[in-house]
């Protein structure tokens, strides 16, 4: 295939249509379930702390963080942070994500390979992030083509480090929903609810990997046009 300005605009649009959706349909999920009160009473930190209690995880600490969506689980300092209404609400986006990210401590704790090849290439990733963006713009701006591949390289291996963060994810939520329901956190008829929010939120991962394919694809038409110039 060769390049075109219309191919170029049209995985442009693209890109843009599959981030912008996929934002969209993480954000309604959610503001959809935080509006829904868990049967049980129990907000985030709750769910979190039995959950971590119950897997042998007691040394791993619970922080709240004010940014919305910004929970995450910190491998190196064994920490669950969960966002404010996370933390303190008791609804069933609430306990879904506070479900998340312990199903990722549980990973941490038994040495699940792919969180553990993830936190092993971090450091060559957030380099490749840096670089990359620079080469790509040498390689497009000043005619240096060589700096184009050296771009297109490096976001391969970004590429490499979204499809290992895929299994992370689903395998987190799995995790998460197998313990709401073994610790009676979650009724049979919440249990949709929850499952749609988790699979929204990994979702945005699968999106993020399609719309690395589309921006590798186009800068190898542009490199090889370029070249043939």
């Amino acid at each position: 295939m060769e390049y075109s300005v219309g191919l170029d605009w049209l995985i442009i649009i693209a890109t843009f249509v599959i981030t912008l959706g996929s934002q969209f349909f993480i954000k309604h999920s959610y503001h959809k379930t935080i509006r829904i009160s868990s049967s049980k009473g129990v907000n985030g930190y709750d769910v979190a702390r039995k959950i971590l209690d119950s897997n042998g995880l007691s040394h791993v600490k619970i922080e709240e963080t004010p940014t919305e969506l910004g929970d995450h689980y910190d491998p190196r300092c064994k920490v669950v942070r969960l966002s404010t209404d996370v933390y303190r609400k008791s609804t069933i986006a609430s306990i879904s994500v506070a479900a998340h990210e312990c199903g990722h401590a549980i990973q941490d704790k038994d040495g699940y390979f792919f969180l553990r090849l993830r936190s092993m290439i971090v450091p060559v990733v957030n380099l490749a992030s840096s670089l990359g963006y620079i080469a790509i713009m040498i390689g497009l701006f000043a005619g240096a083509f060589g700096f184009l591949w050296i771009g297109i390289f490096l976001e391969v291996i970004i590429l490499f480090f979204q499809l290992i963060t895929l299994p992370v994810e689903f395998n987190a939520s799995s995790r998460g929903l197998k313990q709401l329901k073994s610790l009676n956190l979650l009724t049979s008829s919440e249990e949709s609810n929850s499952r749609g929010m988790l699979v929204a939120a990994a979702l945005t991962y699968v999106a993020s990997v399609a719309t690395s394919l589309l921006e590798i694809f186009r800068l190898i038409l542009i490199a090889n046009s370029r070249r043939d110039d």
